[in-house]
């Protein structure tokens, strides 16, 4: 069966705004953002996107993608935007005019487990629409927030017609599945530590490991 690895991003250089706990391990340099994009961009099967909506998407990643003539995926809280150190709508627009898709990341970067009806509306629709009114386009696919779901969360998603979802499963992805893993790239993250994490995930023994783990977020 064929394989597609996506890379995920989070903040690049210095945070412009107060992290959330934890939050800095997902931070990594203007130089290790760049090694790490040559790397995995020179593999075959290779996908991006950025997660958070900060504003080094487009101060730093916009340019370095644009340098590169590669094309990212963007997936924006909504309840974030125009906060200092975030995007605001203007960068949302300069990402859709450079080509770069845009998606929903929900509203206040809740994980998306356990969700109240009410959340979930919040999270899933009016995140979604107050994104799609900022582009001027119809926003189809999601990715959750702190890599956390649930089954009621999936068919809820399915239900409003997104058309993919991703998560930071740290697995390859089979081509055109509705849900997408991805590899999250951390502080410590060099080219050659994040391919390793790829490889190592191709192994017999691992990839039964993530699939168990996989399966019971989907069924839980």
């Amino acid at each position: 069966m064929p394989e597609h690895v996506n890379i995920l991003f989070h903040g690049i250089g210095e945070p412009q705004r107060e992290l959330e706990p934890g939050e800095d391990a997902y931070w990594i340099t203007e130089g290790a953002f760049t090694a790490i994009l040559d790397e995995v961009t020179s593999w075959p099967d290779v996908s991006l996107s950025f997660d958070d909506s900060n504003s080094s998407d487009v101060t730093v990643a916009l340019p370095a993608l644009l340098d590169r003539g590669l094309t990212a995926e963007f997936f924006v809280l909504a309840g974030r935007l125009g906060q200092p150190g975030s995007l605001g709508e203007k960068d949302l627009r300069a990402l859709v005019d450079s080509g770069m898709p845009v998606g929903n990341h929900g509203m206040w970067h809740h994980p998306w487990r356990g969700m109240s009806a009410a959340t979930t509306h919040e999270e899933l629709a009016e995140a979604r629409d107050r994104i799609a009114a900022a582009i001027g386009r119809p926003v189809t696919r999601a990715a959750c927030p702190l890599g956390r779901y649930d089954r009621a969360t999936l068919s809820s998603l399915h239900r409003l017609g997104y058309t993919t979802v991703f998560t930071s499963d740290r697995r390859p992805a089979v081509p055109g599945r509705w849900l997408q893993p991805r590899f999250s790239v951390y502080r410590d993250d060099t080219p050659e530590s994040v391919r390793l994490a790829v490889q190592r995930s191709r192994r017999i023994p691992v990839r039964l490991r993530n699939a168990a783990a996989g399966l019971v977020k989907r069924l839980r």
